[in-house]
Formats: structure tokens, C-alpha cells, sequence
């Protein structure tokens, strides 16, 4: 009758509905990435920032967000070595640290030290690992390029968010690279006994994945037929510079093969996004030198 419908109805849940239709928990289709959107220049030059980022004027800057994700990173250099023991007579020295919000994880707002925070450690050597392998250290010898990295929002995924918007700050900051260092995660798991795989993953993905707060960079409490890999590389040399999984994958080499194309793909979806905001933010640039910049303040 129609009391026993509604009451079905109602007892449904959104999920259940979004897995009948072959959708993900947010509405997405499997190897869909999340809304994307990039900033260069989101602090001015001059602006000398606060504790929490470089004391001096920035030299590049970039907002990055993915999904409910939020990165703001800042790059200053190349400038000298504070001490003559850290020089590099061949190369220059890049210093990454990665720092996050006290509001940025949903539910604890515990203030993390970067320091001794141990996934904030190795996240902030897999982030200096990557730009490495692009950037062109060996013009700028004896000196010293610092990255730093606050996470503002995370819903998942802020190990990608923060190399993808790394890379847009380097470029704001005029820094030469061989190519963009884009990064995306897929992952796989038994979902009613069809394996199913799926590309940039939330943090309800992740934790169902892993095991894990979707922090990235640790954990491995999945079963054998889930995996979460993050994966940064240079689309356009076809070059890997970055992929990390530490859950057990059932398949072999041949499963762990699909993730990795997947997540490739999804490296160059945002590897387009990112192009696009390179070349948006240069015509502003070119409009401003011609004098035919349009200016929008804020209405507040």
C-alpha cells in the first residue's frame, strides 16, 4: 500500500540510491575528478605573510581547490642559504614544509606541529621528491628555493592538492621546469562483489579504502581487495614521479596496472585544468601590462 511504499522510501539510503546508478557517495561517475578550480597569484609579491608562511615577500603563490579540499601555497626564491654548510655548489636546495590548519580536518581542531607530526614528515619529503624531478635546480647553484604548503580545507587528498598547487605556485614564481608536476589518486575496492575503480578520491573514500582519517601518506587497515594510490607525474613526457600505495592488492601486476592508468588519466584531466589556468592568468598579465586590465573589487 501506499504507507509501506513511503516508509521503503524513506528507510533508503542516498548512498543505496547513487550505488543502484553506478555513482560514488558525492554524485560522481567513476573516473570523474572532483570540481577543480586554480588561483596564481593569490598573494600579492609585496605582501610579507605571516607565522604560519615565509616572513619575506613571496616570490610566486597559488590557491588550489579540489572538492571540499583547499591548498594555499607559497614560494620564495631562489634567495641565499641562511648557513655556508647548506650550500649545494652544483644545484640549488629546496625546502618543503607542509603545514595544516587547526579547523582544516573535519572534527578534530587540534593545532599540529609540522615538525614532529609524522604524516605531515613524510608528506612534506614526498612533495620535495616530486617537484625535484622537474624543476631545473641545477641554474640556480648555492642557492635556495622554499615551498611552503598550508592546507586550509581537507576532504582527502590534500598530498595531490598540495603538489598540483606547488607547481602553479613555481610557475607564478617564474621558477624554470621541465614540466607540470600534476597529481591525481585512484583507488579500487570489492563493492558488492563487482571490483569497481575509481579516480580522485574523497576522504569517505579513502577511510573505506584504507582505514585511515584520508589524510593520505599512511595507514594500510584496507582488506585485500582495497587500495588507494596517489600518483604525480609529468603528463606531458609520460614520466611517473610519485606513486605510493601501501594497501594489499588482490590481482597482481595486472590490477595494480588499471589503477595506475586510471590514475594517469586523472593526472591528465588536471594536467588541462591547470594549463587552462596557467594561460587565463597570463592574458591577465599581458592585458595589465597593456593597460586594458579590468579590476573587480569585492563587495562586502
Amino acid at each position: 500500500n501506499k504507507k509501506t511504499i513511503q516508509g521503503m522510501a524513506s528507510s533508503t539510503r542516498r548512498t543505496d540510491i547513487l550505488s543502484l546508478i553506478h555513482l560514488r557517495s558525492d554524485g560522481r561517475r567513476p573516473h570523474e575528478i572532483r570540481h577543480m578550480s586554480c588561483h596564481l597569484g593569490a598573494l600579492p609579491s609585496t605582501t610579507a605573510c605571516g607565522s604560519a608562511l615565509p616572513t619575506s615577500a613571496c616570490s610566486g603563490s597559488s590557491l588550489v581547490t579540489m572538492g571540499l579540499t583547499q591548498v594555499l601555497c607559497v614560494v620564495k626564491g631562489p634567495c641565499d642559504v641562511g648557513r655556508r654548510s647548506d650550500e649545494l655548489p652544483d644545484r640549488a636546495m629546496l625546502e618543503v614544509n607542509m603545514q595544516t590548519a587547526p579547523f582544516a580536518p573535519p572534527g578534530d581542531r587540534r593545532n599540529v606541529n609540522p615538525t614532529t607530526d609524522r604524516r605531515l614528515i613524510e608528506q612534506s619529503h614526498l612533495l620535495q621528491r616530486a617537484l625535484s624531478a622537474s624543476i631545473l635546480l641545477y641554474l640556480y647553484p648555492k642557492c635556495k628555493i622554499s615551498i611552503t604548503v598550508m592546507v586550509l580545507a581537507d576532504d582527502g587528498g590534500r598530498l595531490e592538492a598540495s603538489i598540483n598547487a606547488a607547481t602553479l605556485a613555481l610557475i607564478d614564481a617564474g621558477i624554470p621546469l621541465k614540466d607540470m608536476v600534476c597529481a591525481c589518486s585512484a583507488g579500487r575496492w570489492n563493492a558488492g562483489g563487482v571490483d569497481e575503480i575509481v579516480v580522485d578520491l574523497n576522504r569517505r573514500e579513502i577511510q573505506a579504502a584504507t582505514g585511515t582519517g584520508g589524510g593520505g601518506g599512511g595507514g594500510g587497515g584496507g582488506t585485500s581487495d582495497t587500495i588507494y594510490l596517489p600518483v604525480a607525474t609529468m603528463p606531458q613526457r609520460g614520466t611517473i614521479v610519485l606513486s605510493q600505495c601501501e594497501s594489499r592488492l588482490s590481482g597482481g601486476a595486472e590490477a595494480l596496472s588499471l589503477v595506475l592508468d586510471a590514475a594517469m588519466g586523472g593526472c591528465q584531466t588536471v594536467m588541462e585544468i591547470m594549463a587552462a589556468a596557467v594561460r587565463a592568468h597570463g592574458v591577465g598579465l599581458s592585458r595589465a601590462k597593456e593597460g586594458r586590465a579590468r579590476v573587480m573589487l569585492n563587495e562586502w
